[in-house]
């Protein structure tokens, strides 16, 4: 199992992260070690002082793929869940300053946790609301619809240069309205009005 991710996928967030729109889906990955499943807590690392949420959609992968043209790609997920992204920005602004890759910042241990999967056929993949919550307040609200690149599209992308295979976790990108964690939070993240997702910042 592996975890791909898609960075740049919101125009808000690009903006609000004076980032570039590079008009092609940004990549990276994350090691099975940074899951956290079961609305375990997370602990805050002694190695980052500006970890940042990002709640994203997630999809699964339930058969194996390569090459696979846009239309065909809604074959290749039943599942979908949510996730949070969780960036240590200044291990993040390190690399990027020396041109190099952003693997600890975002590929760190527990820094994705997860919830569990439900079928896709309950949900308008196109009009999708999905939210975050810390500490009882909303600070992150996106709609799928607001994507750059939708789900089939990142589905065929990725599959030309990664083999995807059953049980593959794919992030699909956060909207604007990122920020700082600190110990005693806890974050909820949501698809429509459902909690999906609780986790405890320790």
């Amino acid at each position: 199992m592996k975890i791909l991710a898609i960075g740049r996928n919101y125009a808000a967030h690009i903006k609000e992260l004076n980032s570039a729109n590079l008009g092609e889906p940004v990549i990276f990955t994350m090691p099975d070690t940074a899951l956290i499943q079961r609305n375990k807590p997370f602990f805050y690392p002694k190695y980052s002082s500006d970890i940042h949420y990002e709640v994203e959609v997630l999809l699964k992968i339930c058969k194996v793929g390569k090459n696979i043209e846009q239309k065909f790609a809604l074959d290749y997920y039943e599942e979908i869940g949510l996730g949070i992204d969780l960036t240590a920005r200044d291990l993040q602004k390190k690399a990027k300053d020396n041109g190099l890759p952003w693997t600890i910042a975002k590929g760190f241990d527990g820094s994705a946790p997860i919830s569990e999967f439900v079928d896709k056929k309950d949900f308008d993949l196109k009009n999708l609301d999905f939210s975050l919550h810390k500490n009882g307040e909303s600070v992150q609200q996106g709609n799928t619809s607001m994507m750059l690149f939708d789900f089939d599209y990142i589905i065929s992308y990725l599959s030309q240069f990664f083999t995807l295979k059953k049980g593959d976790i794919i992030f699909t990108g956060t909207p604007e309205g990122v920020g700082p964690v600190a110990i005693g939070d806890r974050l909820e993240g949501y698809i429509q009005d459902k909690n999906f997702l609780k986790v405890d910042v320790k």
